[in-house]
C-alpha cells in the first residue's frame, strides 16, 4: 500500500497531533514512511506545507522539505481524457458558466498546476502497469462545497476516478492499526 498525503492531512498531523506526540514517536513513525516512500510527499506539497500558516508543517515535519523525500510532479502531464473531466466532470457546470472562456481557462491552468491536480494524477490508475500496490489519497477535504471554487474538491473527484481515499484519522486506524495512545501523552 502506499500513501499520497495532501496539506491539509500533513496540517491536521502537525496541528492535532503532534502537540501531544510522546517522545517523537509520532513523528519519527511518520518519518520512517515518507522515508521508505510508503508515504509520498509530493513536490507541489512540500511547497504548499511552507506556504501555509508560516510554513508550520514544514518547520515541525523537517523531513518533508527534503528533497529526497518528495515526488517530482513535472512529468505528471494530464491526458486529453482528463482535461475533458475537468472541463465537464470535475467542475461545477454553474460557475464555470458564470466565467468567459479566457477566465474559466485560467482557472483550469491555475488548477493543472496546483497540489492538487497532482495529487489525482499522480492515483490515477496507470494502464500500462499491474497496479500491484494499492495507492490512497488522505485528505481531509470533505465533499461539502464550501469554497465556491470551481472545480470539486478532491473526495469528489476521487470518487469519480475511482481512487481510494480517506482522512487522517481512517489511514491511521483502519490502515496502519495504530492505537494512538501508544504515540500519545
Amino acid at each position: 500500500m502506499k500513501v499520497v498525503i495532501d496539506t491539509s492531512s500533513l496540517m491536521a498531523l502537525v496541528r492535532y497531533y503532534m502537540p501531544f506526540d510522546k517522545d517523537d514517536s509520532l513523528k519519527n513513525f511518520f518519518y520512517n514512511k515518507v522515508n521508505s516512500k510508503e508515504i509520498i510527499i509530493l513536490d507541489k506539497v512540500a511547497i504548499e506545507s511552507k506556504r501555509n500558516s508560516k510554513g508550520v508543517i514544514a518547520n515541525i515535519l523537517d523531513f518533508i522539505d527534503e528533497k529526497k523525500n518528495q515526488i517530482k510532479t513535472d512529468l505528471l502531464l494530464p491526458t486529453p481524457s482528463f482535461i475533458r473531466d475537468l472541463e465537464n466532470r470535475f467542475c461545477y457546470v454553474s460557475r464555470k458558466n458564470t466565467l468567459n472562456e479566457p477566465e474559466f481557462e485560467n482557472r483550469k491552468q491555475q488548477f493543472l498546476e496546483s497540489a492538487d491536480a497532482k495529487l489525482i494524477l499522480y492515483c490515477i490508475p496507470k494502464n500500462d502497469s499491474l497496479n500491484l500496490d494499492q495507492i490512497i489519497l488522505v485528505t481531509e477535504e470533505t465533499k461539502t462545497d464550501n469554497d465556491l471554487k470551481v472545480f470539486k474538491k478532491l473526495p469528489e473527484i476521487c470518487d469519480l476516478l475511482g481512487i481510494e481515499h480517506c482522512n487522517l484519522p481512517t489511514l491511521l486506524d483502519e490502515h496502519y492499526a495504530m492505537k494512538l495512545s501508544n504515540y500519545l501523552k
